[in-house]
């Protein structure tokens, strides 16, 4: 039985129409980003509902089996081959559900926006990769793709044509840029529609990063629906 992910909501001030689920990255929790849906400066009527899942606790084996916050294990300084595909899969079933709770709620999955930063960027893409119903689009910060060949076969194809964003630090020393580069050239291979964007930022986001964030998402995902 899939775990039910405690979460931080944020409901907006009218009825939700549409959902942001937010992964935070490794070592984090769900208050991690919080504090940007005010910055966002998003429209009164978007009505939109933030939901910032928390991530189980687990030992980190890179972090000398420290038990924190993390959506999966990772086992080795090569990212995309370090990474635990076991608690991936455990991940991407957690997240599944939270957006099957959003739909229950009354928010069509065309209004689902699926967002992850570092490690939660990978399970966000991971997600929209196999999600069987087209959703609203996916932001994915500071992050990478591992598992990618086992993706392949996995691929629902139903979000292929959604839009993305992706933001990467060019001085990111956790995951460097070079890797961010490299993963986006292999999302490419799942999606049509990716907004590639380099800042001048370690592993964070920035002032210019929140302002596109909230451009994406107030002309490509919740426009004001026409009465």
């Amino acid at each position: 039985m899939t775990q039910v992910l405690d979460c931080v909501e944020i409901e907006p001030t009218q009825a939700a129409r549409s959902a942001i689920v937010w992964l935070h990255g490794l070592g984090a929790n769900g208050h991690d980003f919080e504090p940007i849906v005010p910055e966002l400066n998003l429209p009164a009527d978007s009505a939109v509902r933030f939901v910032f899942p928390h991530a189980p606790m687990r030992a980190v084996t890179i972090n000398n089996g420290y038990v924190m916050p993390a959506w999966f294990d990772i086992t080795a300084l090569d990212r995309l081959e370090g990474a635990s595909k076991s608690d991936i899969e455990t991940s991407v079933q957690q997240i599944n559900a939270l957006i099957e709770k959003e739909h229950q709620r009354g928010i069509e999955y065309k209004n689902i926006v699926v967002a992850g930063f570092s490690q939660g960027g990978v399970i966000a893409l991971h997600v929209a990769i196999r999600f069987p119903q087209t959703l609203a689009g996916v932001l994915a910060l500071s992050t990478y793709l591992p598992c990618h060949e086992e993706l392949k076969s996995l691929a629902s194809g139903k979000n292929r044509d959604i839009p993305v964003f992706a933001a990467h630090g060019t001085y990111d020393p956790m995951i460097p840029i070079k890797l961010g580069r490299l993963s986006n050239q292999i999302a490419k291979e799942f999606f049509t529609g990716i907004a590639w964007q380099e800042y001048p930022m370690e592993h964070s986001v920035c002032f210019e990063e929140i302002q596109a964030i909230a451009d994406w998402i107030k002309t490509r995902i919740f426009r004001k629906t026409p009465n």
